[in-house]
């Protein structure tokens, strides 16, 4: 309800307050915890106390970039999670989450005026990292900063697993499929340069809504053909597809089979060939649909790509050896990160607990359950008065909690003496 004009009240004489939302403790805990998480997924598998020069060119880590140091006209330059803390503490970062295969520079020829602290007998370069416009904190093809000041419209940044670039979700050319649907994107730029993934989108890819204009019919008909190849595809796994189909799916694979001899017709002499058969070739021989869009991949799907010695080759040539690697997800980094770092944390009260023989374990927990009833009812007044609770409360709190604990433990003293 609207105040009437002129500031006048609502009838009764009192304007109602505005209710401020109530947050538990438990939510904030809860908050916390969420928050601490994903800082141990994304920081975990990095050292933040030790220089990873060392290491080499390390297969995934996180990394920053120092506008301060290496601001844009300058060469670009990517620093370790422990030298954002000891060399570019006060310096203004940009965040890159993490990269592949990429070795620290800090302190190397392209700081001019700094010389790492925790390891300053580095490379004048490192010729093996690769850089792009994030390192001047730009992202996705628009090469816009994040997050944008200038950007009102809310839009997902997702990262493609081949350039590592990051897009607004907007800007992929097809509307990307629920965050839970996949794992991982490529690129529009990225399809393009590894074109061979088309074969394996009616297969394995995350199905998605192409988006189109008045000027761009020909990619609704697109659309709808890659529909219908996808219904296709799963009849025929489900033995639902009609006979022709199923004459012609055994013609290719019996087309595609390699033979120890090219004038050999025997099917069994195909069938029983050593050689490996390339799954990708024979995906080929059946239609594909490439567009100019990004596409969307579910989990495992990297353990499904072909691994014959013709497809191998491909990869290296086209230097994305990494995309048959389970272990190069970020997904597998930031579990890593969280294993290791739940393995690392100790809880001082388990620990605590653990050291003591029962009657103790329960005199603390009894200890444990006053301390927080009575700190729920000396928080419940502030909370009631609505006043903010300052240092010097919670410091008289604990005083004063400690004098009655002080007291309870010398009359019981005295009634046992």
């Amino acid at each position: 309800m609207e105040a009437a004009a002129g500031g006048a009240e609502p009838a009764g004489g009192c304007a109602a307050a505005p209710e401020e939302p109530v947050v538990s403790l438990a939510d904030v805990l809860a908050e916390n915890e969420e928050l601490e998480k994903e800082a141990r997924a994304v920081l975990g598998g990095s050292d933040h106390e030790r220089c990873s020069y060392s290491q080499g060119a390390v297969k995934r880590q996180a990394l920053y970039a120092c506008s301060t140091c290496t601001p844009p006209g300058e060469e670009p330059a990517g620093i370790c999670l422990a030298c954002s803390y000891e060399c570019h503490g006060t310096h203004k970062l940009f965040e890159l989450y993490t990269k592949r295969n990429f070795r620290c520079d800090c302190g190397n020829s392209k700081f001019k005026n700094l010389q790492c602290k925790l390891f300053p007998e580095k490379g004048k370069v490192n010729s093996g990292n690769k850089y792009n416009h994030n390192f001047y904190g730009l992202y996705c093809v628009c090469k816009r900063p994040y997050p944008d000041p200038e950007d009102e419209i809310p839009d997902e940044m997702i990262q493609c697993i081949v350039c590592e670039d990051w897009f607004h979700g907007r800007h992929l050319g097809a509307v990307p499929p629920e965050s839970g649907d996949f794992h991982e994107m490529v690129c529009q730029a990225c399809m393009n340069c590894c074109s061979f993934l088309w074969a394996y989108t009616s297969q394995l890819a995350v199905p998605t809504v192409t988006k189109v204009t008045s000027l761009e019919d020909e990619r609704i008909v697109l659309n709808v053909k890659e529909t219908e190849e996808q219904n296709r595809e799963i009849k025929k796994e489900s033995g639902g597809d009609h006979q022709g189909k199923i004459k012609e799916e055994v013609q290719v694979e019996q087309y595609n089979e390699p033979s120890t001899s090219s004038g050999s017709k025997c099917p069994e002499t195909v069938t029983k060939s050593d050689e490996p058969v390339c799954k990708l070739r024979e995906l080929q021989t059946k239609q594909s649909l490439k567009k100019d869009t990004a596409t969307f991949w579910p989990s495992n799907w990297r353990s499904k790509l072909c691994t014959c010695k013709d497809c191998l080759k491909m990869y290296s040539e086209l230097d994305v050896q990494f995309l048959i690697d389970e272990c190069d997800t970020v997904l597998a980094y930031e579990n890593k990160g969280t294993s290791d770092q739940e393995t690392d944390r100790r809880d001082p009260l388990m620990d605590t607990l653990n050291s003591m023989n029962r009657v103790q374990q329960v005199e603390l927990i009894c200890e444990y359950n006053d301390l927080k009833t009575e700190l729920t009812d000396y928080l419940r007044r502030f909370a009631d008065e609505g006043t903010v609770v300052k240092r010097e409360d919670i410091q008289q709190f604990f005083e004063e909690f400690q004098s009655r604990k002080r007291r309870r433990t010398n009359r019981m003293q005295y009634y046992c003496s």
